[in-house]
């Protein structure tokens, strides 16, 4: 009998911490405190800085540019090869409609003439 008591207060123990855990994985599996319409938005205005990029600056300077867009705050990172494509791709993001603010980390790294 003590054995049997000791098995339930075993599997109470692991189904309890079973129950808190899958808590915790569902609570967590939404880690955006943003409304579904604004992930809309983010990923249009993601969208239309990358496509007017392609458009308004060297094609070449793109391939190591990258755009983030979260609550209408566009992050460019990446390296371009002048202060001139920095600026000029900043000046490009800020120009489509949404955006809010335009954080520009992009690396100006020349490249080499061999």
């Amino acid at each position: 009998m003590d054995v049997r008591r000791r098995l339930g207060m075993i599997r109470s123990i692991v189904l309890g911490g079973v129950f808190l855990t899958s808590i915790s994985v569902v609570t967590q599996g939404c880690n955006t405190v943003q409304s579904p319409r604004a992930q809309v938005d983010d990923a249009q205005i993601t969208t239309e800085v990358k496509s007017k990029l392609a458009s308004d600056v060297n094609t070449s300077s793109l391939t190591d540019i990258s755009v983030n867009t979260t609550n209408g705050v566009v992050t460019l990172a990446g390296q371009v090869g002048s202060a001139e494509i920095k600026q000029h791709a900043q000046t490009v993001a800020s120009s489509v409609p949404g955006v809010a603010r335009v954080n520009n980390e992009l690396q100006v790294t020349p490249k080499s003439t061999q």
